[in-house]
């Protein structure tokens, strides 16, 4: 592999990822940074298909050794709905948008893999860049699968790297099996008769039943699921009333469940609605439950995370590429493809503060860590 030409690339990739970190975008919205990439795609002369997943990019080069395998690798390119607290001088541009996940790291090293194949195109079969929308919201990859990407492009197997902070600079982490959690955010609405303070008599309490539900949902892991099998639920929102003495009409709860298990998951949400059920029975209030952002758990091939740790051992070095360790409670929409596609979710170590955090900041240095690895894995595959 031409590591040198990766290496003199990382100037303009660095500059890239800067220019989107300052100009970021949420879901769905992702106009600017999809028109950054398909410039790069077609300058580079790149087959390049845009409005894929409404905002969503996908390049394809074919190798000139002729047909073979297809190898697709994605990177997410949405940004989150919060304010940066860093100060870096790239720091985002747009109030209250941000890049506090790492996906302007993600868009410029597949951005490095596209450059590096473009100039090296003696191999055979195909590699299928796909630079996905709206990840943040769980919405992107199922965008995309709508749009037919998969039999449309027919990729034998899809990789994905993200940043992990938790690891040093340096390392790589990959697990068979799961990976990270499934997630399912979820919404309880409760209806009941709203009147004064003084008279709870003449109303039917949403507040209460709330209450009540926050309690009895929490035996939903304790008292229903395997205790060796993980799983969370938490309440993060509840919203009722407006004043002191009154009662309200209505009452909402949000809160996400996140398993490892499809079997676990489909247990909890079950038990979520026979929980509201009762309740609602014992409080005489109307509840609907609602799911969104869903996302099942992350979940790598066998084959395909072995194949991307030995790559890892050739990018990093043996000591560095780490096989044992928890999967995370985080979760991904990548899981979509991997339930159609064999493939891998794979962990490239940065350090510094946690994705999600106000001062984060995607680590320049580790870039050319994340071309050089998709670059290696990909020929490895291709020639498999």
């Amino acid at each position: 592999m031409d590591t040198k030409f990766i290496a003199d690339d990382m100037d303009e990739l660095i500059a890239l990822r800067r220019d989107i970190h300052a100009n970021p975008e949420i879901a769905f919205e992702e106009v600017r940074t999809s028109e950054l990439v398909a410039a790069k795609l077609r300058a580079w002369d790149i087959e390049t298909h845009t409005g894929i997943g409404r905002t969503g990019v996908v390049g394809v080069i074919r190798g000139q050794r002729g047909a073979g395998r297809t190898i697709a690798l994605r990177a997410d390119m949405d940004a989150l709905p919060m304010e940066e607290e860093g100060r870096p001088f790239h720091r985002s541009l747009r109030q209250g948008v941000f890049h506090g996940c790492g996906h302007d790291g993600h868009t410029a090293m597949l951005l490095g893999a596209a450059r590096h194949f473009c100039n090296n195109r003696d191999f055979a079969g195909t590699v299928v860049l796909v630079f996905q929308p709206a990840e943040e919201s769980g919405d992107g990859a199922n965008a995309m699968l709508a749009d037919g990407i998969d039999t449309r492009f027919q990729f034998d197997e899809i990789y994905a790297i993200h940043n992990a902070p938790q690891f040093p600079p340096g390392t790589f982490g990959v697990r068979d099996g799961a990976m990270l959690a499934s997630c399912d955010e979820f919404r309880i609405s409760i209806a009941g008769v709203g009147g004064h303070g003084s008279t709870p008599d003449k109303t039917k309490d949403p507040i209460v039943a709330a209450a009540q539900l926050v309690c009895a949902l929490q035996t939903v892991v304790s008292r229903s699921t395997d205790p060796s099998s993980m799983a969370v639920l938490s309440i993060g929102s509840i919203h009722a009333g407006t004043a002191s003495n009154v009662i309200p009409s209505h009452a909402e709860l949000t809160g996400t469940l996140r398993t490892f298990d499809e079997n676990v998951r489909s247990l909890a949400k079950a038990r979520i609605e026979t929980i509201c059920a009762g309740v609602a029975l014992a409080t005489e209030c109307a509840m609907s439950v609602g799911y969104f952002s869903s996302s099942p758990a992350t979940v790598n091939h066998r084959e395909q995370a072995e194949a991307a740790a030995e790559a890892a051992v050739e990018v990093f070095g043996a000591s560095n590429v780490l096989r044992e360790f928890p999967p995370l409670n985080v979760s991904e929409d990548f899981s979509e493809f991997l339930l159609r596609c064999p493939g891998a979710y794979m962990l490239l170590g940065q350090g510094g503060v946690c994705i999600h955090h106000p001062e984060f900041d995607f680590n320049d240095d580790v870039l050319p860590l994340g071309v050089r690895l998709f670059v290696t894995l990909t020929l490895a595959r291709l020639s498999a």
